[in-house]
């Protein structure tokens, strides 16, 4: 075991920020206060102009929900299907790289708190910790893979994250070549010295500190890593080899997600990467109605991408997700107050969605499938106002079927 997975307890102090963050904005706040300017870039960026990233949080926005009244109350905390796993909250920590970056215990802070919290951690194969020093923390850990050139390393981390005690398997199938991230060029993005992707070969985890000028040495560095030619036959392969669930993240097309239904996956997760891949690509939220009607029950659905409130939980779940996963919100966490942070972001999410629930009429999760959502006007200061409210198709229509009346 690493020293940094030996020191799991006591946590370190919270800052003043995180015992005083009412939403999630203020952890951002903090985190970006904390930070290096290029690190805080490498999170908070997006590929090209960025519109991707914007509009992910555009389409979250013109989501407006119906409530029901008199429609009793939440009691006390859920239990969530989440892919085979019982959660006390319907989201997971997505997969993220590099987490040493942003605080000194890194994944082992987040999961430590996911574990707290009653939900899934994602170990992202460029963790800066072990996959067995997360493990060991306890909680529900996933294990996110991505396709490497180097085969007998993909086959070891199979191998590790089964025998460690993982309870799903998630391939990234959106990265045929890393996205155009310009503030980590424009920053010659390379990762602090002493972290890199500790489960990794030394030669195949050196390469992200190799700083070039007008260049992101982490985007060099997955283009030589990763492998562009995955496919569906590797996939099935896969499907056959592990005893795991599998998970395919990044799914968007409702004939890919057809597809992968077929294939036998246990979920997707309909995601563009939090906007750092294709910058033209739909918002997640806006994709998911049709990969929910293509994939008609047959496997799980996730969703990532522009998740910051527990208003966006409510609206993901009533559009079909069993659940959502919060990436950038986990790290703004770790980078304000470490493990605390991070069960404050938790925290917040948790009592938004209660809130949220109540208000809009959903006393239990088989009421918030059947709210309705209209696609409404868009309140951001750069989108033109819409004139009226268009409804959109809940996966489970409300008893005596849906109204088509408009809402006043």
């Amino acid at each position: 075991m690493t020293p940094d997975a030996a020191a799991v307890t006591p946590s370190p102090p919270v800052p003043d920020a995180v015992g005083r963050a009412l939403r999630l904005d203020d952890l951002a706040d903090a985190a970006r206060r904390a930070l290096p300017r290029d690190v805080w870039d490498f999170v908070s960026g997006g590929s090209g102009t960025e519109s991707a990233l914007a509009g992910n949080r555009a389409a979250f926005d013109r989501l407006r929900a119906v409530p029901r009244v008199l429609a009793g109350q939440p009691e006390g905390p859920g239990a969530w299907d989440l892919v085979g796993v019982r959660a006390r909250l319907p989201l997971a920590i997505a997969p993220m790289a590099y987490q040493r970056m942003l605080h000194p215990r890194g994944e082992l802070a987040t999961a430590g708190a996911a574990a707290a919290a009653g939900v899934p951690f994602t170990i992202s194969t460029l963790s800066s910790q072990r996959i067995e020093d997360i493990t060991a923390l306890g909680g529900t850990p996933w294990f996110q893979l991505y396709w490497l050139r180097d085969r007998g390393l993909v086959h070891d981390l199979v191998q590790r994250a089964e025998d460690s005690g993982c309870r799903a398997l998630m391939v990234t199938v959106d990265v045929p070549r890393m996205g155009r991230r310009l503030r980590d060029i424009r920053n010659d993005f390379a990762l602090p010295v002493g972290v890199s992707a500790v489960n990794l070969s030394p030669e195949v985890a050196r390469g992200p500190q190799d700083r070039r000028a007008g260049a992101s040495a982490v985007a060099d560095h997955t283009s030589s890593a990763f492998d562009p030619t995955l496919s569906w036959d590797d996939l099935a392969r896969l499907r056959e080899r592990t005893r795991l669930p599998l998970i395919l993240k990044g799914v968007l097309h409702p004939d890919d997600a057809d597809r992968a239904a077929d294939l036998g996956v246990a979920a997707l997760v309909v995601s563009n990467h939090g906007g750092r891949q294709f910058d033209g690509a739909v918002a997640s939220v806006d994709a998911l109605p049709a990969v929910r009607d293509a994939v008609a029950g047959r496997c799980a659905l996730l969703l990532d991408s522009g998740v910051r409130h527990g208003t966006d939980v409510l609206k993901a779940l009533a559009l079909g997700a069993s659940g959502v996963l919060i990436g950038r919100p986990a790290l703004w966490g770790l980078a304000a107050g470490g493990q605390e942070g991070v069960r404050t972001a938790l925290s917040l999410l948790d009592e938004e969605l209660r809130e949220a629930m109540a208000l809009s009429g959903c006393a239990d999760p088989s009421a918030v499938r059947r709210l309705r959502l209209v696609n409404g006007p868009c309140h951001t200061p750069d989108a033109p106002p819409r004139a009226r409210w268009e409804p959109i198709s809940s996966p489970v229509r409300p008893e005596g079927g849906a109204s088509t009346e408009e809402p006043r």
